[in-house]
């Protein structure tokens, strides 16, 4: 489960996130969306404890990242926007490495690390250096490094961006197997095709504030009860564009 209480972040005399507040069960595929600037990433990055909030906390399976940030990281897996590897690694010793992070057993890490680099068909080339794989390898590497301590909240930002179609799909079929699993999915994309297809609820970020949260039917329902605003389709992105007026800002 993740809990966000009364969270909020100030960057000199400008809020970027604006007392946030929710709840997502274990289980969910929750989708967070918001227009560029919105504050997705700040959420983010004061979830997985890389920045501090001006007030409020995060709490991750009933640890708070700010008192318990080694048992709350524990239970999490984090995939940013902008994963970082080491090139001259090859994929497995990677693995390794985040393995002994995580204080796996040296058994475990290279089964695990094997298991995970055989489902995102990556084996073949376990043993090459990173620097020679593809955006989309490096991206599948990087979940694999996410998943590989098994965590029970997967937090994923941007994480469909370099990768093919088939890559896509498979992804999905993760997430949905993990979800399925009991696992919390938090799904931070501009994809909204994607939205649409996996969360089981959505919450809208616009300018620092939640501005929308529910079901795709919920949403819907919500936009179509404000006439000025009505979508001329029942489409997430249709619902989206009118929920932060961004088709008007076009």
């Amino acid at each position: 489960m993740i809990e966000f209480v009364e969270l909020r972040k100030e960057f000199g005399t400008s809020t970027v996130v604006e007392d946030l507040d929710l709840i997502i069960p274990a289980g969910e595929i929750f989708g967070f969306l918001g227009p560029n600037g919105a504050g997705k990433t700040t959420t983010i990055k004061m979830m997985m404890g890389v920045l501090e909030p001006t007030s409020g906390t995060v709490i991750l399976n009933g640890h708070d990242i700010a008192k318990a940030p080694e048992e709350a990281k524990a239970q999490t897996g984090y995939v940013p926007d902008q994963p970082a590897l080491y090139d001259k690694l090859t994929g497995m010793e990677f693995l390794r490495f985040v393995g002994g992070l995580y204080g796996l057993d040296r058994g475990d890490i290279d089964e695990r690390a094997r298991d995970l680099l055989e489902e995102f068909d990556m084996l073949a080339r376990a043993e090459e250096l990173i620097e020679t794989y593809s955006h989309g390898m490096k991206q599948r590497l990087t979940l694999s490094a996410a998943l590989m301590h098994r965590p029970r909240i997967l937090v994923l930002d941007e994480p469909m961006v370099g990768l093919d179609p088939q890559g896509g799909l498979e992804l999905r079929q993760i997430l949905l197997a993990l979800a399925a699993g009991g696992v919390t999915v938090f799904l931070s994309t501009h994809s909204l095709s994607v939205a649409e297809e996996l969360c089981d609820r959505i919450g809208i970020l616009d300018a620092g504030r939640l501005v929308a949260l529910g079901s795709l039917d919920e949403l819907q329902s919500r936009a179509a009860l404000r006439p000025e605003t009505a979508p001329r389709d029942a489409s997430l992105e249709s619902v989206f564009l009118r929920l932060t007026g961004t088709e008007d800002r076009e």
